[in-house]
Protein backbone atom coordinates (compact mmCIF):
# COMPACT_ATOMS: atom_id res chain seq x y z
CA UNK A 1 0.00 0.00 0.00
CA UNK A 2 2.95 2.49 -0.31
CA UNK A 3 1.27 4.42 -3.04
CA UNK A 4 -1.79 4.70 -1.41
CA UNK A 5 -2.86 7.40 1.12
CA UNK A 6 -2.98 6.55 4.79
CA UNK A 7 -6.78 6.97 5.91
CA UNK A 8 -6.28 8.18 9.81
CA UNK A 9 -8.99 8.49 12.77
CA UNK A 10 -8.14 10.90 15.94
CA UNK A 11 -10.28 9.31 19.31
CA UNK A 12 -10.42 11.71 21.81
CA UNK A 13 -10.59 15.75 20.46
CA UNK A 14 -9.21 17.75 23.51
CA UNK A 15 -5.78 19.72 22.69
CA UNK A 16 -4.15 16.84 21.99
CA UNK A 17 -6.27 15.46 19.51
CA UNK A 18 -6.80 18.46 17.97
CA UNK A 19 -2.84 18.84 17.50
CA UNK A 20 -3.10 15.12 15.82
CA UNK A 21 -5.98 16.39 13.36
CA UNK A 22 -3.89 19.38 12.72
CA UNK A 23 -0.65 16.96 12.52
CA UNK A 24 -2.28 14.59 9.68
CA UNK A 25 -3.60 17.43 7.40
CA UNK A 26 0.07 18.86 6.90
CA UNK A 27 1.56 15.52 6.46
CA UNK A 28 1.74 13.99 2.70
CA UNK A 29 0.29 10.82 2.16
CA UNK A 30 -2.03 11.08 5.26
CA UNK A 31 -5.84 11.68 5.81
CA UNK A 32 -7.50 12.76 8.42
CA UNK A 33 -10.65 10.06 7.95
CA UNK A 34 -13.10 10.90 11.07
CA UNK A 35 -12.82 11.59 14.60
CA UNK A 36 -14.46 9.63 18.37
CA UNK A 37 -15.66 11.66 20.66
CA UNK A 38 -19.19 11.94 23.21
CA UNK A 39 -18.70 15.29 23.97
CA UNK A 40 -20.80 18.28 22.30
CA UNK A 41 -17.33 20.62 22.60
CA UNK A 42 -16.22 17.86 20.10
CA UNK A 43 -19.18 17.91 18.13
CA UNK A 44 -18.95 21.63 17.71
CA UNK A 45 -15.26 20.93 16.65
CA UNK A 46 -15.99 18.72 13.73
CA UNK A 47 -18.67 20.70 12.43
CA UNK A 48 -16.21 23.72 12.11
CA UNK A 49 -13.27 21.44 10.67
CA UNK A 50 -15.78 19.95 8.39
CA UNK A 51 -14.99 16.54 9.63
CA UNK A 52 -17.21 12.84 10.48
CA UNK A 53 -17.61 12.26 13.92
CA UNK A 54 -17.92 9.57 15.86
CA UNK A 55 -19.37 8.94 19.22
CA UNK A 56 -17.70 5.45 20.18
CA UNK A 57 -15.29 3.60 18.54
CA UNK A 58 -17.38 0.56 17.68
CA UNK A 59 -19.47 2.86 15.73
CA UNK A 60 -16.69 4.37 13.90
CA UNK A 61 -15.66 0.63 12.94
CA UNK A 62 -19.14 -0.47 12.17
CA UNK A 63 -18.89 2.74 9.42
CA UNK A 64 -15.38 2.77 8.04
CA UNK A 65 -12.49 0.79 7.85
CA UNK A 66 -9.18 3.11 8.33
CA UNK A 67 -5.78 2.16 8.28
CA UNK A 68 -4.95 3.66 11.71
CA UNK A 69 -5.87 4.97 14.83
CA UNK A 70 -4.59 7.72 17.07
CA UNK A 71 -5.93 7.10 20.52
CA UNK A 72 -6.07 10.45 22.65
CA UNK A 73 -8.08 10.27 24.84
CA UNK A 74 -8.05 9.63 29.16
CA UNK A 75 -5.50 7.30 29.82
CA UNK A 76 -8.16 5.07 32.10
CA UNK A 77 -9.68 4.24 28.56
CA UNK A 78 -6.20 3.27 26.58
CA UNK A 79 -6.16 -0.75 27.21
CA UNK A 80 -9.71 -1.24 26.09
CA UNK A 81 -9.98 1.09 23.07
CA UNK A 82 -6.35 -0.25 22.03
CA UNK A 83 -7.52 -3.43 22.42
CA UNK A 84 -10.59 -2.93 20.31
CA UNK A 85 -8.50 -1.61 17.71
CA UNK A 86 -6.35 -5.06 18.02
CA UNK A 87 -9.27 -6.87 17.53
CA UNK A 88 -10.13 -5.00 14.24
CA UNK A 89 -6.52 -5.58 13.18
CA UNK A 90 -6.09 -2.02 12.98
CA UNK A 91 -2.74 -0.21 14.25
CA UNK A 92 -2.87 1.80 16.63
CA UNK A 93 -0.84 4.78 18.17
CA UNK A 94 -1.63 5.72 21.72
CA UNK A 95 -0.70 8.82 24.01
CA UNK A 96 1.36 8.09 26.78
CA UNK A 97 0.93 6.98 29.12
CA UNK A 98 0.04 3.58 27.51
CA UNK A 99 -1.98 2.03 30.85
CA UNK A 100 -2.63 3.21 34.04
CA UNK A 101 -0.97 0.12 35.13
CA UNK A 102 2.49 -1.79 33.77
CA UNK A 103 0.22 -5.02 33.91
CA UNK A 104 -2.75 -3.70 32.02
CA UNK A 105 0.19 -2.48 29.60
CA UNK A 106 1.78 -5.74 29.38
CA UNK A 107 -1.27 -7.50 28.50
CA UNK A 108 -2.49 -5.07 25.69
CA UNK A 109 0.99 -5.45 24.33
CA UNK A 110 1.02 -8.82 24.34
CA UNK A 111 -2.24 -9.19 22.46
CA UNK A 112 -0.51 -6.85 20.17
CA UNK A 113 1.86 -8.55 19.47
CA UNK A 114 0.00 -12.00 19.14
CA UNK A 115 -2.34 -10.68 16.64
CA UNK A 116 0.74 -8.95 15.02
CA UNK A 117 -0.94 -5.41 14.74
CA UNK A 118 1.52 -2.72 14.85
CA UNK A 119 0.83 -0.56 18.29
CA UNK A 120 2.63 2.37 18.87
CA UNK A 121 3.64 4.66 21.71
CA UNK A 122 3.14 8.36 21.30
CA UNK A 123 6.57 9.43 22.99
CA UNK A 124 6.60 12.18 20.07
CA UNK A 125 10.28 13.53 21.26
CA UNK A 126 12.00 10.53 19.95
CA UNK A 127 10.81 12.09 16.82
CA UNK A 128 12.84 15.11 17.14
CA UNK A 129 15.63 15.71 15.05
CA UNK A 130 18.20 16.76 17.93
CA UNK A 131 17.18 13.77 19.40
CA UNK A 132 17.91 11.56 16.53
CA UNK A 133 21.46 13.39 16.58
CA UNK A 134 21.98 13.17 20.70
CA UNK A 135 21.09 8.99 19.91
CA UNK A 136 23.56 8.84 17.10
CA UNK A 137 26.74 10.54 19.16
CA UNK A 138 25.66 8.58 22.07
CA UNK A 139 25.52 5.13 20.56
CA UNK A 140 28.70 6.02 17.91
CA UNK A 141 30.73 6.31 20.98
CA UNK A 142 30.98 10.33 20.91
CA UNK A 143 31.31 10.95 24.36
CA UNK A 144 32.68 7.60 25.40
CA UNK A 145 30.86 4.93 27.56
CA UNK A 146 27.78 7.19 29.43
CA UNK A 147 28.68 7.11 32.90
CA UNK A 148 25.65 9.28 34.64
CA UNK A 149 22.79 11.21 33.37
CA UNK A 150 21.27 14.33 35.55
CA UNK A 151 18.00 15.57 33.99
CA UNK A 152 15.54 18.49 35.34
CA UNK A 153 12.03 18.78 35.00
CA UNK A 154 11.21 21.98 36.63
CA UNK A 155 7.99 24.85 35.82
CA UNK A 156 5.23 26.28 37.54
CA UNK A 157 1.94 25.53 37.00
CA UNK A 158 -0.89 28.66 37.53
CA UNK A 159 -3.94 27.75 39.89
CA UNK A 160 -5.94 28.00 36.36
CA UNK A 161 -4.18 24.34 35.00
CA UNK A 162 -5.94 22.30 38.49
CA UNK A 163 -9.30 24.29 38.14
CA UNK A 164 -10.25 23.29 35.26
CA UNK A 165 -9.61 19.77 35.44
CA UNK A 166 -9.68 18.96 39.16
CA UNK A 167 -8.55 15.47 39.11
CA UNK A 168 -5.51 17.15 38.48
CA UNK A 169 -5.44 17.31 42.42
CA UNK A 170 -5.82 13.95 42.60
CA UNK A 171 -3.43 11.24 44.32
CA UNK A 172 -1.46 9.69 41.79
CA UNK A 173 -1.93 12.89 39.36
CA UNK A 174 1.09 14.40 40.24
CA UNK A 175 3.99 15.37 38.39
CA UNK A 176 5.76 12.16 38.70
CA UNK A 177 2.78 10.08 36.47
CA UNK A 178 2.08 13.19 34.45
CA UNK A 179 5.39 14.50 33.27
CA UNK A 180 7.83 12.21 34.06
CA UNK A 181 6.89 9.85 31.53
CA UNK A 182 8.52 11.73 28.32
CA UNK A 183 11.56 12.55 30.25
CA UNK A 184 12.05 9.06 31.17
CA UNK A 185 11.50 7.85 27.72
CA UNK A 186 14.29 9.94 26.34
CA UNK A 187 16.41 8.88 29.38
CA UNK A 188 15.97 5.48 28.74
CA UNK A 189 16.49 5.56 24.99
CA UNK A 190 19.60 7.66 25.05
CA UNK A 191 21.44 6.13 27.81
CA UNK A 192 20.16 2.25 28.34
CA UNK A 193 17.45 0.23 30.42
CA UNK A 194 16.68 1.29 33.71
CA UNK A 195 17.57 -1.84 36.14
CA UNK A 196 16.57 -0.23 39.65
CA UNK A 197 15.19 2.90 41.09
CA UNK A 198 15.19 5.40 44.53
CA UNK A 199 13.02 8.30 44.93
CA UNK A 200 11.83 10.81 47.10
CA UNK A 201 8.31 13.04 46.67
CA UNK A 202 7.12 15.57 48.96
CA UNK A 203 3.75 17.02 49.46
CA UNK A 204 2.21 19.50 47.70
CA UNK A 205 1.98 23.24 49.03
CA UNK A 206 -0.84 23.85 47.89
CA UNK A 207 -2.67 21.22 50.01
CA UNK A 208 -3.41 18.99 47.22
CA UNK A 209 -3.60 14.86 47.05
CA UNK A 210 -0.34 14.75 45.30
CA UNK A 211 3.22 15.41 44.96
CA UNK A 212 4.81 18.40 43.87
CA UNK A 213 8.62 17.80 44.11
CA UNK A 214 9.57 14.29 43.34
CA UNK A 215 13.46 12.88 42.58
CA UNK A 216 14.50 9.76 41.21
CA UNK A 217 17.91 7.99 41.55
CA UNK A 218 18.50 5.24 38.50
CA UNK A 219 20.89 2.51 37.78
CA UNK A 220 21.58 1.33 34.43
CA UNK A 221 21.76 -1.65 32.83
CA UNK A 222 25.43 -0.31 32.20
CA UNK A 223 26.02 0.18 36.02
CA UNK A 224 25.55 4.20 35.00
CA UNK A 225 23.99 6.34 37.41
CA UNK A 226 20.86 8.92 36.82
CA UNK A 227 18.88 11.79 38.61
CA UNK A 228 15.71 13.44 37.63
CA UNK A 229 13.93 15.88 39.91
CA UNK A 230 10.51 17.27 39.00
CA UNK A 231 7.97 19.73 40.35
CA UNK A 232 5.44 21.38 38.59
CA UNK A 233 5.45 24.22 41.55
CA UNK A 234 9.36 25.69 40.79
CA UNK A 235 9.41 28.76 39.05
CA UNK A 236 12.37 27.65 36.52
CA UNK A 237 13.51 27.55 32.75
CA UNK A 238 15.14 24.11 33.39
CA UNK A 239 12.53 21.53 31.42
CA UNK A 240 12.21 20.28 28.29
CA UNK A 241 9.38 22.26 27.28
CA UNK A 242 11.22 25.84 28.16
CA UNK A 243 14.33 24.76 26.09
CA UNK A 244 13.04 22.64 23.36
CA UNK A 245 11.35 24.65 21.14
CA UNK A 246 8.65 22.08 20.30
CA UNK A 247 5.70 23.67 20.98
CA UNK A 248 5.28 27.39 20.47
CA UNK A 249 2.83 28.19 23.44
CA UNK A 250 5.58 27.42 25.71
CA UNK A 251 8.25 30.50 26.17
CA UNK A 252 11.61 30.23 24.73
CA UNK A 253 14.63 29.58 27.46
CA UNK A 254 18.60 29.44 25.83
CA UNK A 255 18.77 26.55 29.30
CA UNK A 256 19.32 22.88 28.88
CA UNK A 257 17.81 20.44 30.80
CA UNK A 258 19.71 16.87 30.33
CA UNK A 259 23.11 16.61 31.38
CA UNK A 260 24.82 13.36 29.66
CA UNK A 261 28.49 12.12 30.96
CA UNK A 262 30.48 10.09 29.22
CA UNK A 263 34.21 8.69 29.78
CA UNK A 264 35.50 10.51 26.83
CA UNK A 265 32.80 13.91 26.57
CA UNK A 266 29.57 15.24 28.09
CA UNK A 267 26.64 16.06 25.91
CA UNK A 268 23.90 18.52 27.11
CA UNK A 269 20.36 18.82 25.84
CA UNK A 270 18.64 20.10 23.97
CA UNK A 271 21.24 22.54 23.47
CA UNK A 272 23.02 19.67 21.61
CA UNK A 273 26.81 21.20 22.87
CA UNK A 274 29.53 18.47 23.63
CA UNK A 275 32.47 19.07 25.99
CA UNK A 276 35.78 17.60 26.06
CA UNK A 277 39.19 17.92 26.67
CA UNK A 278 40.72 16.90 23.37
CA UNK A 279 43.00 14.33 23.03
CA UNK A 280 44.11 14.19 26.97
CA UNK A 281 41.26 13.46 29.38
CA UNK A 282 42.57 15.48 32.10
CA UNK A 283 40.79 17.95 34.78
CA UNK A 284 44.12 20.08 34.47
CA UNK A 285 43.35 20.68 30.63
CA UNK A 286 41.77 23.09 28.79
CA UNK A 287 38.07 21.69 27.98
CA UNK A 288 35.71 23.21 25.31
CA UNK A 289 32.60 22.97 24.19
CA UNK A 290 31.74 22.29 20.39
CA UNK A 291 27.81 22.98 19.74
CA UNK A 292 26.64 20.84 16.80
CA UNK A 293 23.94 21.45 14.22
CA UNK A 294 20.69 19.32 13.43
CA UNK A 295 17.76 19.35 11.34
CA UNK A 296 14.99 21.52 12.19
CA UNK A 297 10.91 19.48 11.81
CA UNK A 298 8.19 19.11 13.83
CA UNK A 299 7.79 16.00 16.06
CA UNK A 300 4.40 15.58 15.94
CA UNK A 301 4.47 15.94 12.23
CA UNK A 302 7.55 13.32 12.09
CA UNK A 303 5.60 11.09 14.49
CA UNK A 304 2.27 10.62 11.90
CA UNK A 305 4.73 10.32 9.24
CA UNK A 306 6.44 7.49 10.77
CA UNK A 307 3.06 6.26 11.97
CA UNK A 308 1.96 5.78 7.44
CA UNK A 309 5.50 4.13 6.98
CA UNK A 310 4.35 1.39 9.80
CA UNK A 311 1.08 0.89 8.42
CA UNK A 312 2.83 1.16 4.61
CA UNK A 313 4.76 -1.55 6.57
CA UNK A 314 7.81 0.29 5.59
CA UNK A 315 9.31 0.85 8.87
CA UNK A 316 9.16 -0.62 12.39
CA UNK A 317 8.08 1.48 15.24
CA UNK A 318 10.30 3.70 16.92
CA UNK A 319 8.59 4.08 20.19
CA UNK A 320 6.91 0.28 20.22
CA UNK A 321 3.73 -0.96 22.70
CA UNK A 322 7.12 -2.72 24.37
CA UNK A 323 9.09 0.48 24.69
CA UNK A 324 5.90 2.09 26.42
CA UNK A 325 5.97 -0.61 28.62
CA UNK A 326 9.18 -0.30 29.65
CA UNK A 327 8.75 3.74 30.45
CA UNK A 328 5.72 2.80 32.19
CA UNK A 329 7.62 0.44 34.72
CA UNK A 330 10.12 2.70 35.53
CA UNK A 331 7.53 5.34 36.44
CA UNK A 332 5.56 2.44 38.60
CA UNK A 333 9.05 1.68 39.96
CA UNK A 334 9.76 5.94 41.21
CA UNK A 335 6.20 5.75 42.82
CA UNK A 336 6.51 2.72 44.66
CA UNK A 337 9.87 3.83 45.49
CA UNK A 338 8.93 7.34 46.84
CA UNK A 339 5.76 5.70 49.29
CA UNK A 340 8.26 2.73 50.57
CA UNK A 341 11.42 4.41 50.76
CA UNK A 342 13.10 1.28 49.04
CA UNK A 343 14.59 0.53 46.35
CA UNK A 344 12.93 -0.79 43.69
CA UNK A 345 13.97 -3.58 40.93
CA UNK A 346 12.60 -3.30 37.22
CA UNK A 347 11.34 -6.32 36.16
CA UNK A 348 12.47 -7.36 32.33
CA UNK A 349 10.20 -9.14 29.89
Amino acid sequence: MSETVVKLVVAGIGLVGRRHVAAIRQTAGTEIAAVVDPSPEARAYAEDAGLTIYETLEAMFDALSPDGVILSTPTPLHVDQAMLCVARGCPALVEKPLATSAQAAAELVAAAEAAGVPLLVGHHRRHNPLIKKAFELISGGEIGQVRAVQASAWFYKPESYYDVAPWRKAKGAGPISVNLAHDVDLIRHLCGEITSVRAEATPSIRGYENEDVAAAVFRFENDAIGTITVSDAIVAPWSWELTAQEYPIYPRTAESCYLIGGSHGSLSLPDLRIWSHGATRDWWTPISATSLTRDSSDPLLNQIAHFAQVIRGDAAPLVSGLEGLRTLRVIEAIQSAAASGDAVEISRD
